[in-house]
This record gives C-alpha cells, sequence and structure tokens, in this order.
C-alpha cells in the first residue's frame, strides 16, 4: 500500500514502488507448490549448492490457527559465488543467500518469484562484479525454469 504525502517525498516513493515491483523475477509453474519446491531443492542440490532452509509459511500459519495458501520460500547459495559479491558490497548480504518464493496465487497458479540480480547491482551500488551477478542471474533462471518444467 502506497500513502500519499503532500511533500517531494511522494515522487520518491512512487519511485521506489515501482523499482520494487521490477526487482523481482516470476515464473509460472505446472506443478503445485510442494512439488515445484521439491523440484528446485532437488536441482539446486544436484548443482552442488547449499541448500540452508525451507521455509513453509503455510504450514507455520495454520499452526497459528489462520489460513495461507500454500507458500514457501527455499533460502540456498554457494559461497564462491555469494562472497565474490560481498567483497563488492558487504551489504549485499543483507540479501544472501539467494530465495525463491514459491506460491499459489488466488487463482491457483504456482509462481516461482526471486530478486533480480540486476535490482540488487543498483540496491547496494555494486561496482565490478558483473560477471559474477550475470553467472546469478543466469543459475537462478536455469533453476526456477527448471523447477516450472
Amino acid at each position: 500500500m502506497l500513502k500519499v504525502i503532500t511533500t517531494g517525498a511522494a515522487v520518491v516513493l512512487v519511485s521506489f514502488s515501482v523499482l520494487a515491483q521490477e526487482s523481482l523475477i516470476r515464473v509460472a509453474s505446472q506443478h503445485s507448490v510442494q512439488d515445484s519446491a521439491d523440484k528446485l531443492v532437488s536441482i539446486a542440490q544436484e548443482k552442488g549448492l547449499n541448500v540452508f532452509a525451507r521455509i513453509n509459511h503455510q504450514e507455520n500459519a495454520d499452526k497459528a490457527d489462520m489460513l495461507l495458501r500454500p507458500t514457501e520460500v527455499i533460502v540456498f547459495g554457494n559461497p564462491k559465488v555469494g562472497t565474490p559479491l560481498m567483497l563488492c558490497s558487504q551489504e549485499v548480504a543483507i540479501d544472501l543467500p539467494q530465495k525463491v518464493l514459491v506460491y499459489e496465487d488466488p487463482q491457483g497458479k504456482t509462481w516461482l518469484v526471486y530478486n533480480n540480480p540486476v535490482y540488487l547491482k543498483q540496491r547496494h551500488n555494486i561496482e565490478g562484479c558483473d560477471e559474477v551477478l550475470a553467472k546469478v542471474s543466469g543459475v537462478l533462471g536455469q533453476l526456477t525454469n527448471a523447477a516450472a518444467q
């Protein structure tokens, strides 16, 4: 939600909102959330990535007596890729390791969503790491597309 403020800050808020929307890459999946997340974890592990966590938000909501459509976050990474990014801009560590959100929308469609590495470059003023960012972008695209098929 965006509040209307009658100062010059309103333009900044609107601009940030637009940038934030462009910061996510969305991939439609042909599978359920469970199957998509299972595939993503399996493919990530096959590629030698560390899977640090698998957070089932729907299950946690259920424990709190609340309803939530299937929603999972997979946290994974590789220090050989993440560390060079942190050497370019240590604050990028707040966005590492990488995460993929897998969720079901109100129409029952499953989506895989992740941070656009170009957004991370802008957000953290990363310079001199274009090759690493391109590698991250490629791996995220391959993982999510493979999990979605």
